[in-house]
């Protein structure tokens, strides 16, 4: 076992290696190392609450006030998560100038605290660090809308055009970002090394990348910890820890 260990690490470290335009995409996997959980997994918020669609959080101010509830209650395990040795390989890469994208399908900010440059992320699913006006795009950060919303549950507004203020994330019937889904299509096509890690590539339409980098040349190599579906089309497959996997590769 350890030879095909050893064996899998140094065929990951060859691509690497001989790649010039490297893309990563994560999931959820890379961030469970980190001890944030899988919404989807068995113990996830999903499996504790039923998800609140977007119309519903746009109509409805009891649905706005329990979804900022949930969040403030999982806001602890988020904000006390650090990013681990598969964040930190990534970010050697990127600083490298080996990988010309981050694909994350993840919202906890990780990747940029491990050192990845914002212009190198492409977060498909948006970011639950902070919080935007839906109508105007006004960033606002979550602490001073914690504290108003501890004392009596007032619902935050934006102070420059009263519109709607949610986490800066993709919710159950929003639209995907069209600048972000363009790039990553972009930066898919144009990489000669796909790696997928920690994505069960369930999830559509971010699941379709995998498929769209090999059809227009590249090799794809996916690191999960379960077998995916697209273990087929893959150049190299390897179910095993992230962390201690790109650690290996570095070393």
């Amino acid at each position: 076992m350890g030879d095909d260990n050893d064996r899998e690490v140094e065929a990951l470290r060859s691509l690497i290696e001989c790649s010039e335009r490297m893309v990563v995409f994560t999931g959820a996997g890379i961030s469970t190392e980190s001890g944030i959980a899988d919404f989807r997994s068995p113990g996830g918020i999903w499996t504790k609450y039923q998800p609140i669609d977007f119309d519903e959080f746009i109509s409805s101010e009891e649905a706005r006030r329990e979804s900022w509830r949930r969040k403030f209650k999982i806001e602890p395990t988020m904000t006390r998560a650090e990013p681990n040795a598969g964040h930190r390989a990534i970010a050697q890469w990127v600083l490298e100038g080996k990988v010309s994208s981050v694909i994350t399908q993840n919202i906890d900010g990780l990747h940029q605290v491990s050192g990845v440059p914002d212009d190198r992320m492409i977060e498909l699913h948006g970011n639950a660090t902070y919080a935007t006006c839906l109508e105007c795009c006004q960033r606002y950060e979550l602490q001073p809308i914690r504290e108003q919303f501890e004392r009596d549950e007032t619902l935050p507004l934006c102070t420059r055009c009263k519109g709607i203020i949610k986490t800066a994330t993709i919710s159950f019937g929003q639209a995907m970002p069209q600048r972000e889904m363009i790039q990553a299509q972009e930066q898919t096509r144009a990489c000669d090394l796909f790696i997928s890690i920690g994505s069960s590539l369930v999830v559509y339409p971010a699941a379709g990348f995998p498929g769209m980098a090999k059809q227009s040349g590249a090799k794809l190599v996916i690191l999960n910890r379960d077998p995916t579906d697209q273990d087929p089309i893959a150049d190299l497959v390897l179910n095993r820890e992230i962390g201690p996997t790109l650690s290996a590769v570095l070393a």
